[in-house]
């Protein structure tokens, strides 16, 4: 199978005049919109590999002992249901300092 000889720029540009000056203007908004459609998919995973990634959360998991007696479990439960609890409660009265500012009645 032979390979086609490439064009002339000057016979391209003809045939690309020739198409805009025919009776079929149609086609030239379908070929804007298929070279428009990849060029914006193209654009927007450029922007979005430019923006800033959150930074990964680290978790750390504590370490016990085995041996540890059900009293020593308890207590530390109770200490980090403390905790829990003070974090809930925060969260609760930011959320009612926004209700107020919006002016949602709260029961």
């Amino acid at each position: 199978m032979a390979i086609p000889r490439p064009s002339k720029p000057s016979v391209v540009w003809r045939d690309f005049r020739a198409f805009l000056g025919g009776e079929q203007r149609h086609k030239l908004l379908i070929a804007m919109v298929s070279v428009l459609m990849p060029a914006l998919l193209v654009a927007g995973f450029y922007v979005d590999s430019k923006r800033d990634t959150p930074k990964p959360q680290m978790y750390f998991i504590a370490s016990w002992p085995a041996d540890r007696s059900d009293a020593e479990i308890v207590a530390q439960q109770k200490i980090d249901q403390k905790a829990l609890d003070a974090k809930r409660e925060a969260k609760r009265q930011e959320y009612r300092r926004l209700a107020d500012q919006l002016g949602i009645k709260v029961d």
